[in-house]
């Protein structure tokens, strides 16, 4: 299975909420991961914080680059993969864009359980939901995509479940799973995975007027 060379970098970057989160790792000994509450101003910080937490390496050194898609603020999450588009074109470097609540199951997977059922608020009585299965080795795999729900039917689709899951809900802290972004990046990375930068497209769930963050 490949690895990363000692001299190059994956990066990830998770925006889809209030706070924004960094992470950059070589997979051998450097790893950094930063989480940063920027409010209304993470739009304008983001290449800032980027640029801090590269150093001392350069762009160059990027192996491929990963984004949270969503679901989450309709602002955030576009700012985030309009830049992870921009960067990995540039770079032309693979890009990978991670569901959000993939990266919270991945936070919380539990062997005891065959499904991870998350789900998180969507306003207005309805919910994100996606729910999630560990092959047998043990890399995440998509049971049910990511989706929007009324309560009421969302209910229902965990009742009608065969398998025994267990029930995640998504708070507001999750830019800190952004390591969980990384890594479900590079777990497809090594499995040959190369998508193209265009490939990766925001997943708001609802309309933007809906969803302001």
């Amino acid at each position: 299975m490949p690895v990363l060379k000692n001299n190059k970098y994956a990066i990830a970057l998770h925006t889809s909420t209030p706070q924004l989160g960094i992470a950059i790792n070589n997979y051998h000994e450097d790893s950094r991961t930063q989480v940063w509450d920027l409010g209304r101003g993470l739009a304008s910080g983001l290449h800032q914080h980027l640029q801090e937490i590269v150093a001392p390496q350069t762009w160059q050194d990027l192996e491929f680059m990963a984004v949270a898609k969503g679901p989450g603020g309709f602002t955030g999450t576009r700012v985030g993969v309009v830049t992870a588009r921009t960067i990995s074109q540039q770079l032309n470097i693979p890009l990978f864009g991670i569901s959000n609540l993939a990266a919270v199951a991945a936070a919380k997977n539990n062997l005891e359980w065959d499904l991870l059922a998350v789900e998180m608020d969507a306003r207005r009585g309805q919910l994100f939901v996606g729910i999630y299965q560990l092959d047998n080795q043990g890399y995440l795999q998509t049971y049910l995509e990511d989706t929007l729900m009324t309560r009421e039917a969302w209910q229902q689709t965990l009742n009608d479940l065969k398998l025994p899951y267990q029930l995640i809900t998504a708070d507001g802290d999750i830019a800190s799973t952004v390591t969980n972004v990384m890594n479900l990046a590079y777990a497809s990375w090594q499995q040959g995975e190369s998508p193209h930068w265009s490939e990766v497209v925001p997943f708001y769930g609802q309309h933007p007027v809906d969803n302001k963050q």
